[in-house]
């Protein structure tokens, strides 16, 4: 799951928050929460579809989905697996 996070963290951290220094946990709220809004959600699942290799319908990028590190980690390993 690491190799899966760790990318996720940084590309959000650096290119969607501007702050690299940012910890992000696992459980932590990205979307409900307003850190990223729906621009940055269109970029992010572009970055996950190009960096994962995997498919993403635009009805899965919501918080409903997309909302913490874990429930992104946990979607990428399940498509990477299908």
């Amino acid at each position: 799951m690491e190799e899966i996070v760790a990318p996720l963290t940084e590309y959000i951290t650096k290119t969607i928050l501007k702050n690299p220094k940012r910890t992000l946990r696992l459980d932590e709220p990205l979307i409900s929460s307003g850190l990223i809004d729906s621009f940055h959600l269109v970029d992010l699942g572009l970055f996950i579809e190009s960096r994962f290799g995997v498919r993403l319908d635009d009805a899965e990028l919501s918080a409903q989905t997309f909302d913490t590190l874990a429930q992104l980690a946990a979607l990428i390993q399940q498509r990477r697996n299908a």
